[in-house]
C-alpha cells in the first residue's frame, strides 16, 4: 500500500510531473518567444513604414499649402504697385484680382494713417468709410514688416484669413485681402490621403481649417488631442501616435507650415494598420497549441522510462539514511542513473569506514579543545592583570610569564620603542638575564628583525637562526643557545610601541595557531602600554590645568575692570545713537512734505540752505495724468475716486523712487517729476523715458483692473528737455523746491496732447534716447503758449536688447 502511494506521489508531485511540465514549458516558451520576437519585428517594421509614409505625405502637403499661400501673397502684391494712385485705379486692380483669384473674397485699401479708403468684395463696394484700422494688427505689423498674415477666423463654418501687403512708397497705405481657405481641402483629397487614412489642417489654436473626407469637421477644436497639444507650445515635438476626436488610437504624422503657424496632420486608425499583426498572432497561437500537445505526449513517454530506476535510487537512499550501510542499489540502465547507483554503493562503504574512525577522532579533538580552554584562561588572566593596574612594570612580568607558559618556549622578551632614538629598549625578560650588560638591551630599528616586523605590522618567525642574516638579536640568541625566534610587533593606530620576542633552543617552524596566539598577547601588551602612556599624559595635563586655573583667576580680575570700562563706553554710545535717531526722524518728517532728494540735501548740509538757492540747470521734466479723470470724479463717489488715486499714486511713486526722480508735486491725477535736479545724473533723459515706458506698462494693468470695476480711464505722458531755474519758492511758513521755465510748460502741453497709453516727447528728448527706443513721428503740434509748431515723437517701446548692449559696453569701460 505504501509503494502504491509513493508511485502516485511520484506521478503527481515528483520527477514525473516535473519532467513533463519542464518539457512542455520549454516547448511553449521557445514557440512563444519566437512568435513574440517575430511579431515585434513585424510590428516595428509596419509601424515605421506607415509613420514614414504619413510623414512624407504631411510634409509634401505642408509645402504645397505654403507654396499656395506664397502665390496668393505674390498675386496680392501686384495690386500694391506704385503706378496706381487714385481710388479708381485701385478699384480696377482689385476687381481684376478678384476675377483672377477665386480664393480672394474681399480687398480693402487702408491709407497711410490707417483709415479705410476702399473696400471691394464680390457682392458690394464701399468707398471712403474712414474706419480706423490704425491700431489693427494687420495695419501695424504690415507697416513695420511689409507683409503680415493674420490668424485664421471663421464666418459660420467657413475658414478665412487675412493677408496684408504694404504699398510701394512712403506712407502709401496697405492692402488687406480676406482669403477663403476652403481651397485647402483640395490638397487633402482621397488621391493624396489614401483609402484608410485621413488628414486635416489646424491653425496655431488647434482649430480645423481643412479636412479630408474621413477627417474631423472644419472648425472643430482639437487642441486637447495628445498629438495636437504638444505642437501648441514652442518646445513641442510631433508624436508618432495619438487619438482621434472619438478617443480611438491612431498613428499620426505632422508637418508645420512655419510662415502661418499651421500644422498638417496625416493619421490612420491603429486598428486598421495592425490587421496583419493580429492575423500573425492567431497563427502563432495555433502553432503553440500544436506544440503543447506534442510536448505533453513526448514528456509522458520519457518520464515513464525514467520512473523505475529513480524509484530504486530513492528506496536505497532511505535505507542508507536509516543506517543500513550494508544495503546496495541494483540498477542496470547503462547511463548516468547506473553511475549514480554505483556512487551510492561506494558512499555506503566509505560511511562504514568513517563511522569506525569517528571515536578516535573525537578523542583527539577533545584534547585540542582542552588545550584551547587553557589558552583562553591564560588570556583572561593577562586581561585581568592589564585591567587591574596602570603600572606598566607590574603588568609586563605577568604577560611575559604567561606567554612562556602557553608557548612552551625557553625565553620571552618584551621591548619598548623609543621613537626619538628609533631604538628598541628591553622592558621585561624571562629565561635570559636582563640585568647583565649586553647588546640585547638596546637594539636599533634599522637593520633589525624587530624593525622589520614593526614595518610590516606582522609577526616574523625564524625557524633556524643559523640560516638567518647577521643582526644583533641573532648573535645574542645564538650565543645564549637559542636556535629559533618569533618576533611579534606591538603597534596601534598611533604607531610602534614595542615588540614581543619568543625564543626556543630547538630549531623548527612555529605553528599558525601559536603565531595567532602570540598576536593576541601582543594586543594585550599594546593595551597595557597605551594605558600607562595615557595615565602619564593625564597626570601631566592635571598639573597643567592647575597652573591654568590660577592664570584664569588673574584674567577674571582683569576682565571685571574691563567690564566696568565697557559699561562707560556703552553709555556714551547710547547717547550718540539717540542723537542720530533724532536726526533720522527729522529727515523722515522732511520727506513727508519735500522730495526725498531735497530732504536729504537739507539734512546733509547741516542746516545751510545754500543748496536751495536759485540756479539754472538743464533738466528733463515728466508730466503724466489720467485721461477721463474729470468725468470719472463727476460720475463716481469721492471714496472710490480716492481709492483709484491711492492705487495710481502708489504705482507711480515706486517707479519714481526706483529711477531716482524728484517728485515735484501731486495735483490730483497730474504728477510732475524732475530729473537732474537737485541730484545730477549724466543719463537723466534716458532715466526719464525708461521710467515713463515702465509707468505706461504698470498703469496699463491698473486701467484694466479699473475697467473691470466700470471706470474708463487712460494714462498719458509728456516729456521735455531744457533749461530751467531751480530753487525754493513760497513764503516763510511754507517753502517748496520747484523748477521754473518753458520746459515745464512744454512737458505739460505734450502731456495734454497724449492720448490714452501714449508717451509724447519733444524732438530733443527723442534725439537723446533714439538708440534705445522705437518711436513714431507725430504731426507738428500747435500747443497753447507756443508760437511755432512743436515737433514731437511718440515712444512706442523700449528696446531691451539695445539697453543690454549699452550696459555691457559701460561695464567694459569700467574694467
Amino acid at each position: 500500500m505504501i509503494g502504491v502511494k509513493d508511485k502516485i506521489w511520484f506521478l503527481r508531485e515528483g520527477l514525473f510531473a516535473k519532467y513533463v511540465i519542464s518539457l512542455v514549458g520549454l516547448v511553449v516558451f521557445v514557440l512563444a518567444v519566437n512568435g513574440a520576437v517575430e511579431t515585434w519585428i513585424n510590428y516595428r517594421a509596419t509601424r515605421t513604414t506607415l509613420i514614414d509614409g504619413l510623414g512624407e505625405k504631411a510634409e509634401a502637403t505642408a509645402k504645397r499649402i505654403e507654396q499656395s499661400i506664397a502665390d496668393l501673397e505674390r498675386q496680392i502684391s501686384w495690386v500694391t504697385h506704385a503706378s496706381s494712385q487714385t481710388l479708381e485705379q485701385h478699384r480696377a486692380d482689385y476687381a481684376q484680382l478678384l476675377n483672377q483669384v477665386p480664393a480672394v473674397s474681399q480687398l480693402s485699401l487702408l491709407g497711410g494713417n490707417g483709415r479705410e479708403l476702399l473696400r471691394l468684395s464680390r457682392t458690394q463696394m464701399l468707398v471712403g468709410s474712414q474706419a480706423d484700422f490704425s491700431r489693427d494688427v494687420r495695419f501695424t505689423e504690415t507697416v513695420t514688416r511689409g507683409v503680415s498674415f493674420a490668424p485664421a477666423y471663421f464666418r459660420g463654418s467657413n475658414p478665412y484669413m487675412s493677408i496684408a501687403v504694404a504699398h510701394s512708397g512712403f506712407n502709401a497705405g496697405v492692402t488687406v485681402a480676406d482669403i477663403d481657405l476652403r481651397f485647402l481641402s483640395d490638397f487633402l483629397g482621397d488621391a493624396q490621403v489614401g483609402k484608410t487614412a485621413y488628414a486635416y489642417v489646424t491653425d496655431s489654436r488647434g482649430e480645423v481649417l481643412a479636412t479630408s473626407a474621413k477627417g474631423p469637421d472644419i472648425g472643430k477644436d482639437l487642441s486637447s488631442l495628445p498629438q495636437v497639444a504638444p505642437l501648441m507650445t514652442p518646445e513641442g515635438a510631433p508624436l508618432a501616435s495619438g487619438t482621434d476626436s472619438d478617443g480611438h488610437a491612431v498613428f499620426t504624422a505632422a508637418s508645420a507650415v512655419p510662415k502661418l503657424g499651421w500644422f498638417v496632420f496625416f493619421e490612420q486608425p491603429t486598428a486598421q494598420a495592425l490587421t496583419p499583426i493580429r492575423d500573425q498572432l492567431v497563427r502563432i497561437a495555433l502553432l503553440i497549441g500544436l506544440g503543447l500537445v506534442v510536448a505533453i505526449l513526448a514528456g509522458t513517454l520519457l518520464a515513464r522510462r525514467m520512473l523505475i530506476p529513480i524509484t530504486a535510487l530513492r528506496t536505497g537512499a532511505r535505507r542508507l539514511g536509516a543506517g543500513d550501510f550494508s544495503h546496495r542499489i541494483d540498477v542496470h540502465t547503462k547511463d548516468e542513473l547506473e553511475e549514480l547507483a554505483n556512487q551510492f554503493n561506494s558512499m555506503a562503504g566509505q560511511l562504514h569506514e568513517t563511522y569506525t574512525d569517528l571515536e578516535s577522532k573525537v578523542e583527539a579533538r577533545t584534547r585540542d579543545l582542552a588545550q584551547s580552554i587553557n589558552e583562553l584562561k591564560v588570556l583572561e588572566e593577562v586581561g585581568r592583570a592589564v585591567a587591574s593596574s596602570l603600572d606598566l612594570n607590574a603588568v609586563l612580568p605577568t604577560v611575559a610569564a604567561r606567554a612562556l607558559e602557553i608557548t612552551h618556549a625557553d625565553a620571552v622578551l618584551i621591548y619598548g620603542y623609543d621613537a626619538a632614538k628609533h631604538q628598541f629598549n628591553l622592558a621585561e625578560a624571562i629565561g635570559i638575564d636582563r640585568s647583565a650588560d649586553g647588546a640585547h638591551l638596546a637594539i636599533d630599528e634599522a637593520g633589525s628583525v624587530l624593525g622589520q616586523a614593526a614595518a610590516k605590522s606582522e609577526p616574523v618567525a625564524i625557524a633556524n637562526l643559523a640560516d638567518a642574516k647577521d643582526h644583533i638579536l641573532r648573535d645574542v640568541a645564538v650565543a645564549a643557545g637559542f636556535h629559533s625566534v618569533l618576533v611579534v610587533p606591538l603597534v596601534d593606530q598611533t604607531g610602534t610601541l614595542g615588540s614581543l620576542v619568543v625564543l626556543r633552543k630547538n630549531a623548527g617552524e612555529f605553528s599558525p595557531n601559536l603565531i595567532g596566539l602570540m598576536r593576541t598577547f601582543a594586543h594585550q601588551s599594546v593595551l597595557a602600554m597605551r594605558n600607562a602612556r595615557l595615565f602619564t599624559e593625564v597626570d601631566q595635563k592635571g598639573r597643567e590645568l592647575s597652573s591654568a586655573h590660577s592664570t584664569v583667576q588673574q584674567q577674571a580680575t582683569k576682565l571685571e575692570a574691563q567690564t566696568e570700562q565697557l559699561k562707560n563706553w556703552n553709555k556714551s554710545l547710547e547717547e550718540r545713537v539717540e542723537k542720530q535717531l533724532g536726526e533720522i526722524e527729522r529727515i523722515r518728517r522732511l520727506e513727508r512734505f519735500l522730495p526725498p532728494q531735497v530732504a536729504q540735501l537739507i539734512a546733509s548740509s547741516d542746516g545751510h540752505d545754500s543748496l536751495l538757492d536759485s540756479h539754472r540747470r538743464e533738466v528733463t521734466v515728466v508730466f503724466c495724468d489720467l485721461r477721463g479723470f474729470t468725468a470719472f470724479t463727476e460720475a463716481t463717489e469721492p471714496e472710490e475716486a480716492m481709492n483709484v488715486l491711492r492705487e495710481y499714486h502708489a504705482a507711480l511713486g515706486e517707479l519714481i523712487f526706483r529711477y531716482e526722480g524728484t517728485l515735484d508735486r501731486y495735483a490730483g491725477d497730474g504728477v510732475m517729476i524732475l530729473f537732474n535736479a537737485p541730484i545730477k545724473f549724466a543719463d537723466h533723459t534716458k532715466r526719464a523715458v525708461k521710467m515713463a515706458v515702465e509707468m505706461r506698462d504698470t498703469i496699463g494693468v491698473l486701467t484694466q483692473k479699473w475697467r473691470n470695476r466700470g471706470h474708463s480711464l487712460g494714462f498719458g505722458v509728456g516729456i521735455a528737455l531744457g533749461y530751467a531755474t531751480l530753487g525754493q519758492i513760497g513764503f516763510e511758513q511754507r517753502l517748496e523746491y520747484a523748477a521754473i521755465g518753458s520746459v515745464t510748460n512744454l512737458a505739460s502741453r505734450l502731456c495734454d496732447e497724449a492720448k490714452a497709453d501714449q508717451i509724447v516727447v519733444s524732438r530733443r528728448v527723442y534725439g537723446m534716447v533714439e538708440q534705445w527706443v522705437d518711436g513714431k513721428p507725430l504731426d507738428d503740434l500747435q500747443l497753447k503758449g507756443f508760437n511755432h509748431p512743436v515737433l514731437a515723437v511718440e515712444i512706442l517701446r523700449w528696446r531691451e536688447e539695445a539697453d543690454a548692449v549699452d550696459l555691457a559696453a559701460a561695464r567694459r569701460r569700467k574694467q
